[in-house]
């Protein structure tokens, strides 16, 4: 492998500075606060060389998001890797895992996961691609789900709802293999309890009704879980 020229190697580093500085302005005052011209003042350079990087905001704030995809689920791998060979322990360990990453990065959670900004709506509707971040961190959860799918079948759904999961075949099945229906449904079925339970803690909606979200999260888990253990 041919070793990276030193103008490659400031380019990189540039532009991991670049999406450093985004990052901090997200945390600081949330996805609407990223700003070309703001990175740039930080960085002691002017808002046109940064152009010489990304073609445009929305280009950054894409990138910004893979990275963070990544991150989140670079998480979650690490719990399932810790959590032995059970497919129901290691998908307890990666939605808890993922709840921590979440509760404890809120501002990236609402660039990943809150109303779409500028830049990011186009950049989530590619989801389903295979390379996509966000497909890749989803790889994990389905996988789990097809182990669990072949030590035993699911009841299969009724054909309004397989009419529902139908758009989610196709490109999951070109990222995962022949993966039926019961377990396209259940992965969809289980990512929005867990998003809404997340998402509730994250944006506190809950905090006029809930003290304990431990509580209310592992409850959540819990009935998701015995759809898992329920078969044919």
């Amino acid at each position: 492998m041919v070793a990276p020229t030193r103008r490659e190697r400031m380019r990189t580093a540039t532009v991991s500075e670049i999406k450093e500085g985004a990052r901090r302005l997200l945390v600081t005052g949330g996805p609407t606060a990223i700003s070309l011209r703001a990175i740039a003042r930080d960085m002691g350079m002017t808002a046109p060389a940064i152009y010489r990087y990304f073609p445009s905001l929305d280009a950054l704030i894409a990138e910004l998001a893979g990275d963070l995809f990544d991150e989140v689920r670079e998480c979650v791998e690490r719990a399932r890797d810790g959590s032995g060979d059970d497919p129901l322990a290691q998908l307890a360990a990666m939605c808890s895992a993922f709840r921590q990453w979440s509760v404890s990065h809120r501002a990236e959670f609402a660039l990943l996961y809150g109303t779409p900004v500028p830049g990011i709506s186009s950049f989530l509707n590619a989801c389903m691609d295979e390379n996509h971040p966000g497909a890749r961190f989803g790889a994990p959860f389905m996988q789990a789900l097809l182990t669990l799918w072949r030590q035993a079948p699911w009841v299969t759904p009724s054909a309004a709802v397989m009419d529902q999961v139908a758009p989610i075949l196709g490109p999951l099945r070109r990222s995962q293999g022949d993966v039926p229906v019961e377990v396209a449904h259940m992965f969809l079925c289980g990512w929005i309890r867990l998003y809404g339970l997340v998402s509730m803690e994250v944006f506190d909606h809950l905090r006029w009704a809930v003290d304990d979200q431990d509580v209310l999260f592992n409850t959540g888990l819990a009935t998701v879980f015995e759809e898992l253990t329920r078969r044919a």
